[in-house]
């Protein structure tokens, strides 16, 4: 590598390795020219005693100047003069890194550990872009707005979305926020110790602890790219993290049938709002005690569910007799359903 390119990527790395809270806090100071610490913590996310430290490392990067009056200012440079420096060198930059630029190999199976901020986010990016019916979430209210775009497009497009926002206290106010344009189902959760993670189609998962994505190198997030753990961030999600939280906007009840998804506990849960209503079911999963792939087509007839999720199965009657379907890892039913389509009239194509 050239000493010039290395000479860029420092100057490129050390002026954009921002963290979600200099972001945040960079944004909100450029909009409004000059703001107080108080000021800025009013206007974000960021924790009152954080605030400090955030401008000051966006200051020893020459994107905002300080003020030291009582109360301390924190005041925009001018973006021409902060980013004007790289901008003839970040082109040569691009130009010549896409010339030393060979496609990796993608794994089809992987499990991996990350502590880039910005590759958690993209795994967050190509999770939401993937999902075809059914996305879990668990979000901070930063994340929210940075893909609320995304998500309203995958509503519109009949995704099934369960949104987790956390913690609960910074969640926007659903008298001011449509929930509804980028969820199915709205929830909130008390604590900043919850994850952020996204689940699409049972598949594709991305797991990671809050302070990861402030550029913590003590904390990590979690890769499941088309791997069959991926149902266990699935199950977390709807066993711990979604059975402790506040609903705060729902409309499970408009979205048509039929339904695809990738969890029966979500599949249970749909049907039981439609208490009395004949519903079909075809489910591919595979036989508990033999393993062989199996197609089950029928009536629903019965359905099980608690509260806290731990119990989710229905019962559908086959030409054959009645079939126990249970969700992922299975052992008390007889199928082991993968991905399941509700219908009203008959049994669904898959």
């Amino acid at each position: 590598m050239t000493d010039d390119l290395r000479g860029t990527l420092d100057r490129v790395g050390d002026r954009f390795n921002l963290g979600e809270y200099e972001i945040d806090a960079y944004l909100a100071v450029l909009e409004h020219g000059e703001l107080t610490a108080s000021d800025i913590a009013d206007r974000t996310d960021i924790p009152q005693p954080r605030v400090y430290d955030t401008v000051r490392s966006l200051s020893d990067r020459g994107l905002v100047e300080l003020r030291e009056s009582r109360p301390m200012k924190i005041v925009a440079v001018d973006p021409d003069d902060a980013f004007g420096d790289l901008r003839s060198s970040f082109a040569e930059m691009v130009d010549e890194l896409e010339a030393r630029y060979t496609a990796p190999t993608r794994e089809t199976e992987a499990v991996s550990l990350v502590k880039s901020r910005s590759t958690i986010l993209r795994y967050l990016e190509e999770v939401i872009a993937g999902a075809e019916y059914e996305l879990a979430l668990s979000l901070t209210p930063g994340l929210l707005r940075r893909f609320r775009d995304e998500l309203a497009a995958k509503v519109q497009a009949g995704v099934s979305v369960e949104l987790l926002v956390t913690p609960a206290s910074r969640a926007p106010d659903p008298e001011e926020f449509d929930y509804l344009e980028v969820a199915t189902i709205a929830r909130a959760r008390r604590g900043i110790t919850t994850p952020i993670l996204a689940v699409g189609d049972g598949e594709y998962s991305v797991y990671a602890t809050q302070d990861a994505l402030r550029d913590d190198r003590e904390r990590y997030g979690v890769i499941f790219n088309r791997s069959a753990l991926g149902f266990l961030v699935s199950g977390f999600f709807g066993t711990v993290l979604w059975t402790t939280a506040e609903t705060l906007a729902a409309d499970g009840a408009a979205r048509p049938f039929p339904r695809r998804y990738a969890s029966i506990r979500r599949a249970v849960k749909d049907v039981r709002e439609f208490e009395g209503e004949t519903f079909y079911a075809t489910v591919e999963g595979r036989d508990i005690e033999t393993g062989d792939s199996v197609t089950v087509r029928g009536r629903v007839v019965d359905l099980a569910f608690e509260d806290t999720e731990e119990v989710a199965s229905l019962t559908v009657e086959t030409e054959t007799g009645r079939v126990d379907i249970g969700g992922r890892v299975a052992s008390l039913e007889d199928i082991e359903g993968q991905e399941i389509v509700i219908g009203r009239d008959e049994p669904p194509a898959l």
